[in-house]
């Protein structure tokens, strides 16, 4: 899609008629003085819709739709991480550095990153298939390294195991989610160590 057509599509905004059923499903959850609650959801919804990213025409819409002051909109989506205020690839790549992803080798995930994708990080590939973004902790420390790819977990990664899940995602298959190794859950590296006997 051009950048004309792109943005064309965005100054429209509006949400389709599967995810205004959504937005109406959400909005029931909540008593009807409290609706304005619904705003997280609803930015998930829109961003999805919007492919990746909240739009100020997309923002626009949802405070005219939850009638809220756009600056009350516009400071929720620019708080949380997990909107992006700019066009994103179609793949949003999103290293973990945190301390134990750091002490696990996240420096050498997100080495493997760039030079997969020729891109450094807040950076779009030229294709616009992949953006790669590094981030604070996405919750499974337990399994460092890891990133999260849209909405999947890879854990337990290496150089090699990230380079080959960017090469099955640019091959547009789907790769392998969670633990890189075979790990069970967050079990132990190699297995259980204690409860080995039933009695």
């Amino acid at each position: 899609m051009s950048a004309v057509a792109s943005a064309a599509k965005t100054a429209q905004f509006g949400f389709n008629a599967e995810n205004l059923l959504r937005a109406k499903n959400i909005l029931s959850k909540y008593p009807a003085n409290r609706q304005q609650s619904a705003l997280l959801p609803l930015l998930d919804i829109a961003q999805r819709q919007n492919g990746g990213w909240l739009s100020k025409e997309a923002m626009d819409y949802l405070a005219n739709f939850l009638s809220l002051p756009m600056i009350k909109v516009y400071e929720v989506a620019s708080f949380y991480s997990m909107f992006n205020l700019q066009p994103v690839g179609k793949h949003l790549v999103q290293v973990c550095t945190t301390t134990p992803c750091w002490l696990r080798g996240s420096d050498e995930v997100l080495s493997a990153c760039k030079k997969k994708l020729g891109v450094n990080v807040g950076e779009t590939t030229t294709d616009g298939q992949f953006t790669l973004v590094e981030v604070e902790c996405l919750g499974a420390c337990v399994n460092a390294p890891m990133m999260q790819i849209n909405d999947d977990f890879f854990e337990d990664l290496d150089a090699s195991s990230t380079a080959k899940i960017l090469d099955e995602l640019a091959a547009d298959r789907k790769p392998i989610t969670g633990s890189q190794i075979a790990r069970q859950g967050s079990a132990p590296m190699g297995g259980r160590k204690t409860l080995l006997e039933s009695k």
